[in-house]
C-alpha cells in the first residue's frame, strides 16, 4: 500500500461521476478545488458530487481550497486565444475588452506602475515571454520575444516584481468564506511571502469560523524561498508550487529548492505537497514520458508527502490514467531498497517527550517487525509525529473526528479508521484494535503498537508505548508483551 498521497485536481475533465470514483478507486487522496477558475456554484457542485461519490466508495478524502492570492491574470480573448509571434508588439491594458492578437485586458489595473522599460514578463507558467517596452497612457507596450499560443486567464509573472498588491485580496475573502461554509480541510496559500502572510489568513480564518482549517503555504516567489523557514513554523504545511517559482528563480534551483524545502517540512512534521507539471503530457497523451516518471520517483526519493495533479486531471483527456501512473510509479519507488534509506532523516537534538516517543514508535516498529503503529488521537497529532520519522509498517491513526480523519489525508503513510469518543484509556485501545481488525489491517497474532497520550482526549499529550499481540479481535483480546 503507498505511503505518498495524491491530490488531483478537479475541473472538467473530472466531472463525470464514473470517472470521479475511478480517480478515488486509482489512489486519490486529497481534492483540489482551484479559485483561481470557475464559480462558487461550479466549485460547490464538484463538492456535492465529490462527497457523494467518496460515501458510495467508502473512501475518505480530504478538500483543498487554493487562493488566487495577489495574482495577476489576462482575461478573455474574443476567440479564447490568440498566436503571438517572435517580435510583434502585444499591449496589456486595464480597459474592459474582450482581447486579440494585440491586446489583452488584465486582472490588476495598477500593473503599469510596478513594470520598467525593459523587465522581463512571463505567461502561462514562463511559456510565452514578453519584454516591456513603453508604458502609455496606463496601457504596457510589450515585444513578443519567446512566441506561443496563449489562452484566457493565464498567469502574468514578473521575476522581482514590485507589486503593492495586498496579500490577502478581497476576492480570497469570498472564496474562504465560501470554503469556510462548505467544510472544507485545507486552504492553499498562494504567493505566500512571509510568516506575516500566512499570520493574517489564520486571523482572517479564526475570526470567520475557520480555526480548523489547515494552511498549506505555496511557495512560489523568491521571497518565500528565502522566508521558508518562518513560513514554516507558522503554517500547516507546505506545498511547492514549482510553476511560477521556476519563472521566479532560475529554473536550475528549482530540483535544489525542491529537496531542501522538502527536507526541513520532514524534520518540522509538516505535510509538503509537490506540484506542478508532474505528468504535464498526460493532458494530451495517455501515457507520461520518461522524464515525467523519474520527476515523479525522485519527489517521492525526496520525501514528500504528496504529489499533485493540476491541469492533467482537471483539463486533461486522461484524468484516470494520469492517477493510475502516480500511483504505480509511487509504488514501485517506495517498494525499493533505497526508499527508505533516502527519506530517514538525522533528527538529532529531540528535545520533547512526544518527538522522543514518536522516534521510538518507529524504531520498536523496525527492530520487531510490527504489522502495523495503532494511534489513537483527538487531533491528528500523533500519528502526524510519527510519520515524520517514516515508519516502514502500516501507521493507522483511530480518531473520533471525521475532519481530522480527513486532514490526515495529506499527512504521508497515514491511514485512518473511525472510532466513539472514549473516557477510559483501556476502552480507547480496546476499540482502536478491533476497528483496525474489522477493516482487515491487522489479523490475529499480528504483532502491533499501540501509542496515544494518558490522560486521554488530549490534544498533543503522546507519552506512551504499548507493544501488544493480537488475539481474539472480536473481543478485543491482546497480550502485552
Amino acid at each position: 500500500m503507498k505511503k505518498t498521497k495524491i491530490v488531483c485536481t478537479l475541473g472538467p475533465a473530472c466531472d463525470d461521476e464514473i470517472i470521479l470514483a475511478k480517480m478515488l478507486r486509482a489512489g486519490m487522496c486529497v481534492a483540489r478545488l482551484n479559485f483561481s477558475h470557475g464559480t462558487h456554484e461550479d466549485h460547490r457542485l464538484r463538492l456535492q458530487r465529490l462527497r457523494n461519490i467518496a460515501k458510495q466508495e467508502a473512501v475518505t478524502v480530504g478538500v483543498l481550497l487554493d487562493t488566487k492570492g495577489p495574482e495577476i491574470r489576462i482575461r478573455k480573448f474574443e476567440n479564447d486565444r490568440v498566436e503571438l509571434r517572435d517580435g510583434q508588439k502585444f499591449v496589456l491594458t486595464a480597459k474592459d475588452i474582450l482581447g486579440d492578437e494585440n491586446r489583452v485586458a488584465i486582472t490588476y489595473d495598477e500593473l503599469y506602475l510596478d513594470v520598467e522599460r525593459g523587465d522581463k514578463m512571463y505567461f502561462d507558467d514562463g511559456l510565452i515571454e514578453m519584454e516591456v517596452v513603453d508604458v502609455v497612457d496606463k496601457e504596457i507596450i510589450m515585444k513578443v520575444t519567446i512566441a506561443g499560443v496563449l489562452s484566457n486567464n493565464k498567469s502574468i509573472s514578473i521575476p522581482k516584481g514590485r507589486s503593492e498588491m495586498s496579500f490577502l485580496t478581497e476576492e480570497d475573502k469570498k472564496d474562504l468564506l465560501f470554503g469556510i461554509e462548505n467544510g472544507i480541510d485545507f486552504v492553499a496559500a498562494s504567493f505566500v511571502r512571509s510568516a506575516a502572510d500566512v499570520k493574517l489568513m489564520r486571523q482572517f480564518l479564526d475570526e470567520n469560523g475557520g480555526e480548523n482549517i489547515w494552511i498549506i503555504s505555496k511557495i512560489e516567489n523568491g521571497e518565500g524561498v528565502i522566508n521558508i523557514d518562518e513560513i514554516i513554523q507558522n503554517s500547516d504545511g507546505i506545498m511547492v508550487a514549482r510553476g511560477d517559482l521556476g519563472v521566479e528563480i532560475d529554473a536550475e534551483l528549482i530540483p535544489i529548492t525542491q529537496k531542501d524545502i522538502i527536507e526541513k517540512c520532514n524534520v518540522a512534521a509538516k505535510p509538503v505537497i509537490t506540484a506542478t507539471q508532474m505528468l504535464d503530457s498526460m493532458i494530451r497523451n495517455p501515457q507520461a514520458t520518461r522524464a515525467e516518471i523519474n520527476d515523479v520517483a525522485n519527489a517521492v526519493f525526496d520525501g514528500t508527502d504528496a504529489v499533485m495533479l493540476s491541469a492533467e486531471s482537471a483539463a486533461g483527456k486522461y484524468p484516470v490514467e494520469a492517477v493510475e501512473t502516480l500511483s504505480r510509479v509511487i509504488y514501485r519507488t517506495e517498494a525499493s531498497e533505497r526508499y527508505f534509506r533516502n527519506v530517514k532523516r538525522d533528527f538529532t537534538g529531540l528535545n520533547s517527550v512526544t518527538n522522543v516517543i514518536g522516534h521510538a514508535v518507529g524504531d520498536i516498529a523496525h527492530k520487531l517487525a510490527v504489522k502495523a503503529i495503532i494511534a489513537p488521537s483527538t487531533g491528528g497529532y500523533t500519528p502526524r509525529l510519527i510519520s515524520k520519522f517514516r515508519p516502514q509498517c502500516l501507521l493507522i491513526a483511530a480518531v473520533h473526528d471525521v475532519s481530522v480523519m480527513q486532514k490526515l489525508t495529506l499527512v504521508w503513510g497515514v491511514q485512518t479508521v473511525y472510532i466513539e469518543e472514549q473516557t477510559e484509556y483501556e476502552a480507547l485501545v480496546c476499540k482502536a484494535v478491533r476497528a483496525v481488525a474489522e477493516k482487515g489491517m491487522v489479523q490475529e497474532n499480528d504483532m502491533v503498537v499501540i501509542t496515544s497520550g494518558f490522560p486521554i482526549n488530549i490534544s498533543g499529550s503522546t507519552n506512551n508505548i504499548r507493544v501488544v499481540r493480537v488475539h481474539d479481535t472480536g473481543n478485543c483480546e491482546m497480550s502485552i508483551l
